[in-house]
């Protein structure tokens, strides 16, 4: 086979990820390819520089994501991803860090780490995979899964009312909050770079089928069968899909078998944490002293 023809088998990403770990390990029809490239392609929409992009997450399968991608990329331990990456934020600001993570990893154990980055306004883009279960440790019920819901911890249906994540964030403090289907793939791209460019603390929900764990027991079916739930909510409102930009956060609750409401429910502006630290007088004075000290060398 000749070289041209090599480059027309390329995979538009093939570039973006890491080959030696091809293929991937996540079951037929989950979303988690699509939020994968949908990040890919926002990072270059938003012209990040490779040295600059940096992904974290967590354990499950949202956190093979890390794994998956040519670049700075970090796999930590469960529940810990955000507090890792504002570690990495305040160590680095000119770095874009963005966290890969699920619904179980960032609002069950990450959850207190969740509320205080988004409260605290740290620099970072967060997007959550919600698949309503935790999807690599056997289907159990998380803390977003829907009432009523089955699972292999819930057999007779789930009677834990579930985190409303859109409201969770903008609530906490977040400047940018979204939420999209796996559907929405250009929507979810063009989000993502929105939210790569701003600065402050941005959250993107994305809801993803999980066939495996949570499709089966709720008798949804195959991944192309909770898309095509998906696309059905929309036709159920004729003038704007059921996307409502700016609609009140409160309103995203989500039920089985439900229409889920997806856009953009928050956007706008607060100093970060790093702008109010800057801030501080003994912070400018001391920071003073290090630029001239820096110079000095320069010229030295």
């Amino acid at each position: 086979m000749n070289q041209e023809a090599q480059k027309e088998k390329r995979h538009p990403i093939e570039d973006y990820l890491r080959s030696d770990m091809l293929p991937h390990i996540w079951c037929p029809g989950c979303g988690l390819g699509i939020v994968l490239k949908a990040y890919v392609n926002a990072l270059e929409k938003a012209e990040v520089p490779m040295d600059k992009r940096v992904v974290v997450s967590g354990i499950g399968c949202s956190g093979r994501a890390a794994g998956y991608l040519n670049q700075d990329s970090y796999h930590t331990t469960h529940g810990r991803p955000i507090a890792f990456a504002t570690g990495l934020k305040l160590g680095n600001p000119d770095l874009n860090v963005t966290v890969i993570s699920g619904d179980g990893d960032l609002f069950a154990i990450g959850g207190n780490h969740f509320i205080h980055a988004a409260r605290r306004n740290i620099d970072l883009n967060v997007i959550c995979v919600n698949n309503f279960n935790y999807g690599m440790t056997g289907g159990q019920a998380g803390p977003t899964t829907p009432v009523d819901s089955k699972t292999s911890t819930t057999p007779y249906g789930n009677f834990e009312h579930p985190f409303n994540l859109p409201h969770l964030a903008a609530s906490s403090g977040a400047v940018y909050v979204a939420r999209w289907t796996t559907l929405d793939a250009r929507r979810l791209r063009d989000s993502i770079a929105a939210a790569l460019k701003k600065r402050g603390f941005t959250f993107i929900e994305v809801i993803s089928p999980c066939p495996t764990g949570y499709g089966r027991p709720n008798r949804i079916g195959e991944g192309i069968e909770e898309m095509r739930m998906y696309q059905e909510s929309w036709d159920l409102r004729e003038d704007n899909w059921i996307i409502q930009e700016g609609a009140n956060p409160r309103d995203a609750e989500i039920e089985l078998r439900k229409n889920i409401l997806v856009g953009v429910f928050a956007e706008v502006e607060r100093p970060t944490f790093q702008d109010l630290y800057w801030q501080m007088e003994p912070v400018k004075e001391k920071r003073l002293k290090h630029m001239l000290r820096d110079e000095r060398k320069v010229r030295e």
